[in-house]
């Protein structure tokens, strides 16, 4: 009998992880993981049900200041020594038009349950004739869910870092074998 499931792998080249959080409470601060890994497995083209697996590695994380991801990385924060990877599994779901991804997040080896807005830009064949297909997701986390507490206050009394994620992540992904 002939599986009937497409696996497609996420493109890094196509593909970015990207997030944002309050600084000062005036300012932002963006920042994006560099690598990362994923797979989608799917029955049907609209990718409804799909399956997502996604893997992050969290010594990736680059905000335009070296001496910040330093900071980022060490124990008092992600711990990627002891926590190398965030890790994302879940399921696509469709409700009237929009597009949800369910799953478990696990960050700081803490998992909760997470839900973000999707949207399905469609397929279409790459350079060389193999199919691919497009995602935008959007969604927020508290970064203290999952153990990342750390702060401080600033000279005027304020917290130096928000406590809510924004996460922008955009997936181009190469069926492997397509339905």
């Amino acid at each position: 009998m002939k599986d009937e499931t497409a696996t497609w792998n996420v493109d890094l080249g196509h593909s970015s992880v990207n997030f944002r959080v309050r600084h000062l409470a005036i300012g932002q601060v963006t920042g994006v993981f560099s690598t990362f890994k994923g797979q989608i497995k799917s029955d049907n083209d609209g990718f409804e049900g799909a399956k997502i697996n996604f893997e992050i590695s969290a010594d990736s994380i680059n905000t335009n200041n070296a001496q910040r991801d330093e900071h980022l990385k060490s124990d008092i924060f992600f711990d990627t020594k002891q926590f190398p990877e965030i890790a994302f599994i879940g399921n696509l779901e469709k409700q009237d038009e929009k597009y949800l991804l369910n799953g478990q997040l696990s960050i700081h080896g803490v998992t909760k349950d997470i839900l973000m807005d999707a949207e399905f830009l469609g397929t279409d064949k790459g350079r060389f004739g193999e199919k691919r297909a497009a995602f935008e997701v959007k969604g927020n986390i508290n970064r203290k869910d999952f153990g990342l507490t750390w702060n401080m206050l600033s000279e005027a009394g304020g917290i130096l870092i928000g406590e809510e994620i924004k996460l922008h992540i955009y997936i181009q992904a190469i069926a492997h074998n397509p339905l």
